[in-house]
């Protein structure tokens, strides 16, 4: 993971050196998370907080690589068996950002997550990979805020449940993906 970290540091100095402006900043939010694919999960509320770089590469279009550490996961709520699952990832997204006047922005972009640590289930995969669709505005030159939703690409993890017995058992078909409402604030220095 130390090279993953490393190159995309690497990207962005890299095109820091090239781009025509590149401002760096901090953000942070709230995320509302749940698990797509999952019988009966809600919303879990956590968040997220990292750094990023917003790179002029065309007039008003940028590319914005960010590094983020992201609480996310769901409450599943089973008959008899309520728990919580906590999935904590270091999030590397990268949107395309247009600035459709000097205040509104629009997002999009991939995401890859790195999965650090987990809480109550099982066989869950160390990469997840997603894609960002988002908005922003630009309350001064330096502060904004901004909504994004992550739509979950990859497996999280393989889940079984036997509803016969009610309890945990055999392997179910559907895919689990982490999906993200991100509510958030970012400075630019």
């Amino acid at each position: 993971m130390k090279r993953i970290i490393l190159a995309a540091i690497a990207v962005i100095a890299f095109a820091s050196a090239n781009a025509q402006e590149t401002r760096f900043g901090v953000k942070g939010g709230l995320n509302i998370a749940t698990i797509g694919g999952a019988d009966r999960a809600n919303a879990l509320v956590g968040f997220q907080v990292g750094g990023f770089a917003e790179i002029n590469i065309w007039k008003k279009l940028f590319i914005q690589p960010e590094l983020l550490y992201s609480a996310q996961g769901a409450k599943i709520d089973y008959p008899g068996n309520n728990f919580t699952v906590n999935l904590d990832y270091i999030n590397v997204p990268v949107v395309a950002k247009y600035y459709i006047t000097d205040a509104f922005t629009v997002e999009a972009g991939p995401q890859i997550g790195f999965l650090v640590s987990s809480k109550n289930i099982e066989d869950e995969k160390t990469v997840d990979l997603g894609f960002n669709l988002g908005a922003g505005y630009n309350v001064t030159k330096n502060f904004s805020v901004g909504i994004r939703y992550t739509i979950g690409l990859s497996n999280i993890y393989d889940a079984y449940y036997d509803y016969e017995e009610d309890n945990f058992g055999d392997y179910l078909d559907s895919r689990r993906t982490n999906n993200v409402l991100a509510l958030t604030a970012a400075y630019k220095f």
